[in-house]
């Protein structure tokens, strides 16, 4: 049976914890990812991140990351968005989109739109998966199963741009609900 074709060109995980991980993995497993790029502080995750073969390319540059990405999903603790987001934007191509999996959604569009350049969409997500693991070792493809990712885009964003989103967290398996970062943070406070 022929594969289908990829969702995306290409793809900047930007911090493989457990989620950026169980992600690269779905991406991979899926074949929604024509290319795979990691990104990650640390060198030892880099080089791990390539033993697993979760990625085809492993940097610690965020704008070298996200360049020529039409899809980047921040996957690092909400604090460092707004240095990484300062970090990438000028490798931000027109017509990207920038989503993340933070569990707080005004602190991520305070951190994360003063930085994405226009013609970029900006689709914040909220997986709501985990377990107590972390690193690249501790993900798993099967972790999204079954679990609700709530997308909180800005007023005005994409159709298009969030309907792309959303069909990446179906493919892993989740339910999708859709409202405003300030509803998601009274919702889930």
């Amino acid at each position: 049976m022929a594969r289908a074709r990829p969702s995306f060109r290409r793809v900047a995980i930007i911090g493989l914890g457990l989620i950026g991980s169980s992600l690269a993995r779905v991406l991979r497993r899926d074949g929604l990812a024509a290319e795979i790029v990691a990104c990650d502080a640390s060198a030892d995750v880099r080089a791990r991140v390539l033993e697993l073969g979760l990625a085809d390319r492993a940097l610690a540059d965020p704008a070298a990351a996200v360049r020529g990405a039409d899809l980047v999903m921040l996957c690092t603790p909400v604090l460092s968005y707004g240095a990484i987001a300062a970090a990438m934007a000028r490798g931000l191509a027109r017509g990207a989109i920038v989503s993340d999996v933070g569990s707080v959604k005004g602190a991520v569009v305070e951190a994360l739109a003063p930085h994405v350049p226009r013609g970029v969409h900006l689709v914040p997500g909220h997986p709501l998966a985990g377990t107590e693991n972390s690193g690249p070792d501790a993900g798993f493809a099967e972790l999204f199963k079954g679990r609700w990712c709530i997308l909180t885009p800005p007023e005005g964003t994409s159709a298009r741009a969030v309907g792309r989103v959303a069909a990446l967290w179906r493919s892993a398996g989740m339910e999708i609900a859709t409202m405003s970062p300030a509803h998601h943070d009274r919702v889930l406070a």
